[in-house]
């Protein structure tokens, strides 16, 4: 098993995640227990076995951006860090279509958060506390 190989695990199982969310207005429950139990559980096993695997083997720290540069020199870390990334952005995705149906947001109007979530993380994740706050907003008018 090596790092190049479970990226390439970890990423399309990660995209079933988001597909299931984009898709999730015909089985919420469903795309719930996938995109927000199941796929971040594996993720997380994933994540956990590489680092207690490799963690010792790491030259970095938290301390600095260099010293996280570091880290990152290590493949296995790198992909830990990875990893990390596609479990939580993923998993505020989720939160996002669970919080989106049950303020009764139209699914078309979370899309576009949710891509914004999948590929740039807090970016999404602002733009749809934006969406909820101007929806709060004009329903207060």
């Amino acid at each position: 098993m090596t790092p190049d190989l479970l990226f390439q695990l970890a990423n399309p199982l990660a995209l079933l995640g988001w597909l299931a969310l984009a898709l999730s207005p015909w089985s919420p429950r469903v795309t719930q227990m996938a995109a927000a139990i199941l796929i971040p559980l594996v993720l997380s096993v994933g994540y956990t076995a590489v680092m207690l695997a490799h963690w010792s083997s790491g030259n970095g720290d938290f301390n600095s951006l260099n010293g996280v540069a570091a880290l990152f020199e290590n493949r296995w870390l790198l992909l830990a860090g990875w990893v990390h990334y596609l479990a939580f952005d993923l998993l505020i995705g989720a939160w996002e279509a669970r919080t989106a149906r049950r303020e009764g947001m139209t699914h078309l109007l979370l899309l576009p958060c949710l891509l914004a979530t999948f590929l740039f993380g807090p970016a999404g994740y602002l733009m749809f506390q934006a969406l909820r706050a101007s929806r709060r907003k004009a329903v207060a008018a």
